[in-house]
């Protein structure tokens, strides 16, 4: 007991290896029968194929007295006549010159070979191009040991030749496997290993996140939120350049420019700078399907599939505004989906963690080009469209959207899941239950510097606010994903 897993410790070194089948040795099996009336007093339970050793006088011409009903082979193999390759032959199958050549090797090496009983094989019923055939079939069992000695494992592996020749040497032409049923004559007990009613259970804590895990979990979330941004601001394009059909309009150039060195073509109904994004995000939530639902997963393939079939059938225009609305319904479902189903723990805190970062990012820049003093006309209301604020700015504000309130409304609001601000209470309280790298109650720098911008921005003015400020910002939430990626992701 023990001595296999003492080996594959390498704890212990064995002459006779595991599988060497010293006892299969076709030499041995002439013996057997007398080896087993000699030390157990007993004939064999399972007698043997019948087998001469060349090796003895008698033996030797006994075997080329009859070759023509033998199987010859290696003396020291420990394989099936079958499953021996070309080295076994059957005595009958071969030409004048073969079998002299074959006689005059066992009178010079007869230690070498032995000679068999050419066995006949069953065989069982195998469809075969619409017809049943008889194909010769070998069955091996297996034993084991237990406390009460050998038992045989119910049923085994079975193998079925070619062809309809039923001699044992037919089967090194090839053949297949078969399934094995054990049929019993009475009802089968069954077995499982789940759990019963009653049974006592204990509840596994979550183990620890590996780094690559919370890494791609983190840029999956932030390539939806750009991907969703982007369709956003691609919609807002879409409707107005289907309006003026003008695509040298102020507003719709300006924002041509700003999307441009992010590779985002806008005469291109779907740009293949957001079908990379997306396929980024499919390629990210690849690495971590353990870690969110099977639900989500189909989700975000069906939305991969969507973009790529758009890519070429959409026009700009109201073909693209109409598109875009169909990948925002798809993206908000999948991050739903997520949201629902995803247990929370360091998984989805990462995941969290991305959509905010990337989203805090994306209102910073969008609004700084879209509030600028530069702005063309039409930006304002665009930037609340984008937002997804235009319902909320009209309850909120009872005057038309004007510089001061639309910052405030997408920067400064608290209670806005559009706004900087939200997004930046969002990082502060994920980042703030991130595993801690220091001492007890010790606040990571990722933790300081997220407090830190939070508080500095609660704090401001929508006049503080300036394209500046906006543009800078967008950088500092950038550089806390550099914090989190050198504390957590190294």
């Amino acid at each position: 007991p023990g001595l296999v897993e003492a080996i594959r410790q390498g704890a212990v070194a064995t002459v006779n290896a595991l599988g060497s089948g010293l006892m299969e040795t076709r030499a041995l099996l002439a013996f057997l029968p007398k080896i087993s009336r000699a030390l157990r007093g007993e004939e064999l339970l399972l007698p043997s194929v019948a087998t001469w050793w060349c090796g003895q006088a008698t033996e030797r011409a006994h075997v080329l007295a009859n070759i023509d009903r033998m199987v010859i082979g290696p003396a020291l193999s420990t394989r099936l006549a079958f499953e021996d390759d070309d080295s076994t032959k059957l005595g009958s199958a071969l030409s004048a010159g073969e079998r002299a050549e074959l006689v005059a090797r066992i009178e010079r090496d007869g230690g070498d070979f032995v000679g068999q009983e050419a066995v006949t094989l069953s065989t069982t019923p195998v469809y075969v191009g619409g017809w049943l055939e008889p194909r010769p079939a070998s069955l091996r069992v297996y034993l084991a040991r237990t406390p009460e000695g050998w038992t045989v494992m119910p049923g085994g592996f079975a193998r079925i030749g070619l062809s309809l020749d039923p001699t044992a040497i037919a089967m090194q032409r090839g053949g297949q496997a078969a399934d094995v049923w054990v049929v019993s004559d009475k009802p089968v007990e069954r077995e499982t290993l789940l759990p019963q009613e009653g049974d006592s259970f204990s509840r596994t804590r979550p183990g620890s996140l590996p780094s690559r895990a919370a890494e791609n979990l983190t840029w999956l979330g932030r390539y939806i939120e750009r991907s969703e941004d982007t369709v956003r601001i691609l919609r807002a394009y879409h409707v107005r350049l289907a309006e003026t059909s003008d695509p040298d309009m102020p507003l719709l150039a300006d924002i041509r420019d700003y999307l441009e060195p992010f590779g985002i073509d806008v005469e291109t109904a779907i740009p293949s700078g957001l079908i990379g994004t997306l396929d980024s995000a499919v390629y990210s939530a690849g690495q971590i399907r353990d870690r969110f639902s099977p639900d989500g997963w189909l989700a975000l393939k069906d939305l991969s599939k969507t973009i790529h079939q758009f890519a070429t059938t959409v026009a700009p225009g109201d073909d693209a505004t109409r598109a875009m609305t169909v990948i925002l319904r798809k993206l908000a479902g999948f991050s739903g989906l997520l949201h629902e189903n995803m247990y929370r723990f360091a998984g989805w805190r990462f995941l969290e963690i991305g959509r905010r970062l990337e989203r805090g990012i994306q209102i910073s820049r969008t609004l700084a080009r879209l509030t600028s003093a530069k702005a063309p006309d039409g930006a304002l209301d665009m930037m609340l469209e984008i937002g997804d604020s235009v319902m909320t700015h009209r309850r909120q504000y009872p005057v038309q959207a004007g510089r001061r309130t639309v910052i405030d409304l997408l920067a400064l609001d608290p209670l806005n899941p559009r706004s900087i601000l939200f997004q930046l209470e969002r990082l502060k309280a994920e980042i703030g239950l991130l595993p801690s790298l220091g001492g007890e109650g010790q606040m990571s720098p990722a933790a300081k510097e997220i407090l830190q911008l939070n508080t500095q921005i609660a704090i401001k003015e929508p006049s503080d606010m300036t394209a500046k400020a906006l543009d800078d910002l967008a950088y500092e939430i950038g550089g806390l994903y550099n914090s989190l990626a050198k504390a957590y992701f190294g």
